[in-house]
């Protein structure tokens, strides 16, 4: 029987907006066939060692809507999450039962804004931690957004190589804190 999701509303602490994205110039494969790439391939753009995907629900290795996949996450952080909406330039995936985090994550890649030539290649999510003791080690001590930072930094490297083009410049990283008092946004990179 499948878990139940773990929308953003039903966890604890700040909700926390995060974006990390990559440009990519003059990739040598369209942005449809990269995103079906990666969405055949969902687990070799994770660093195995911090967060291993596995799917634990859905026939074929390519993403389909209601696929499950347990991840393995360094520390004591495993959860599961859901393929809730798919196209050719996105897919989105929501936190199940006992994930670490409550809420959702949208993978999405386009024509950049202004470069022409150039990808760009988003993960984007939208969450809170799933309880108090999590919100404690993941936003007070660190420990989590270490790791998730690390993972997802990796994740756009590892799209850019594959892409076969020119990475322009670092994996950006950029954090919206929401807590009851204020908002924060922090760029780390």
């Amino acid at each position: 029987m499948s878990k139940s999701e773990q929308p953003a509303h039903t966890g604890s602490g700040a909700h926390f907006e995060r974006r990390y994205w990559v440009d990519v110039q003059q990739p040598r494969q369209s942005a449809a066939e990269l995103m079906q790439h990666i969405q055949c391939n969902l687990p070799d753009f994770s660093p195995d060692l911090l967060a291993d995907f596995k799917k634990s629900k859905g026939a074929s290795h390519c993403l389909e809507v209601n696929d499950e996949y347990r991840i393995k996450i360094l520390g004591p952080w495993n959860g599961d999450v859901r393929v809730t909406e798919l196209d050719f330039d996105y897919f989105e995936l929501v936190t199940l039962e006992n994930h670490p985090e409550a809420g959702r994550i949208r993978f999405s890649l386009g024509p950049h804004a202004s470069l022409p030539h150039t990808l760009r290649f988003e993960i984007h999510s939208w969450a809170r931690s799933r309880d108090g003791l999590v919100a404690f080690t993941y936003d007070t001590l660190g420990l989590g957004k270490k790791v998730q930072q690390q993972t997802w930094e990796t994740f756009c490297q590892r799209v850019a190589s594959y892409s076969g083009g020119l990475q322009l410049g670092p994996v950006h990283v950029e954090t919206v804190k929401q807590s009851e008092s204020e908002t924060e946004v922090i760029h780390d990179a």
